[in-house]
């Protein structure tokens, strides 16, 4: 790409290998950050799906997000009016809320059936441990392709974030969530070995999975060589990363921030392609930020240096 510096991280040979740490952390939480355990069930025996998990088995190009829970989720999908929903079931037992009305008049407004469920009616059908009273069901998120998302759009300096095989829903959706806020042009997530828009992440990402352009890609080292032949520089996130996010002086320029998995980081070859990689100081006794965590820092230290240009 024309005008682009040689590779500013490490080389290959330098790395420590394909095994990295978690993207801005020395030491990565596996744990889901929600708290709630992967492995339970509902119901002794039940063939029902793992919550958080979805309802069916998924296609290779469906992101999910059919099935969404919690009232800020529900709303937000009712409120940003791009899905088909077929229908919201809410909890008798439910308090009169505010947020609970406006749930009821948008769904009015649209004419989608709102039907009264009691609570053991709506703890069957729920896929999360906190379904909040509320749950909605609608048609798939459909990704869009790469060459979609890195179309330019009018004067927008581009801030996508690229996310390397991460596997929790929470942390999942607390990224979409911070992207969303932060004003992320996009999110590129891969096709294989990654969590997708899980009940459990559609509800930690509050309904940001409404406005937010993604895109599944079958690989992310060729989807990186596709950004920086549109321009793009691309940043990972990495605690071994000799330089830090504060001192990201691509910070201003159309940029793709990269981060690892839990407990893996970035991929040898992920971390191979980008063109540069930092990490976040850290000055504490505890060795760890998990994914969500770090790309929030990493987002607004962004975010800050670009209100700081303008």
């Amino acid at each position: 790409m024309s005008g682009r510096p040689g590779h500013q991280g490490r080389t290959p040979a330098q790395g420590r290998g394909a095994q990295k740490k978690t993207s801005g952390s020395r030491r990565p939480n596996t744990g889901p950050s929600s708290g709630k355990s992967q492995s339970n069930r509902v119901g002794s025996g039940s063939n029902r799906p793992r919550r958080g998990q979805g309802t069916s088995k998924r296609r290779s190009d469906d992101l999910g997000a059919d099935h969404v829970e919690g009232r800020q989720a529900v709303r937000e999908l009712l409120r940003a009016g791009k899905r088909r929903v077929q229908e919201v079931l809410v909890g008798e037992e439910v308090n009169d809320s505010a947020i609970i009305a406006e749930i009821n008049d948008l769904a009015t407004d649209r004419r989608i059936p709102v039907k009264q469920v009691s609570r053991r009616r709506l703890d069957e059908r729920a896929l999360s441990e906190a379904h909040q009273g509320v749950i909605a069901f609608a048609e798939p998120i459909k990704p869009l392709g790469i060459e979609e998302l890195l179309k330019p759009r009018g004067s927008e300096v581009p801030l996508l974030i690229v996310l390397d095989g991460v596997t929790d829903p929470g942390n999942l959706g607390a990224v979409l969530r911070t992207a969303e806020v932060a004003g992320a042009s996009g999110v590129v997530l891969p096709r294989h070995r990654a969590v997708r828009l899980t009940p459990s992440a559609v509800k930690a990402a509050a309904g940001a999975v409404e406005y937010l352009r993604i895109a599944l890609v079958g690989g992310l080292p060729a989807a990186l060589a596709q950004m920086k032949e549109s321009g793009i520089w691309t940043v990972g996130l990495d605690g071994d990363g000799t330089d830090s996010v504060q001192n990201l002086q691509l910070a201003t320029k159309p940029l793709a921030l990269v981060l690892g998995a839990e407990g893996q980081g970035l991929s040898h070859l992920v971390r191979q392609r980008c063109d540069q990689v930092v990490s976040i100081p850290q000055k504490g006794r505890v060795q760890s930020l998990n994914v969500a965590a770090a790309a929030a820092i990493a987002m607004y230290e962004v975010r800050r240096r670009r209100d700081l240009d303008a």
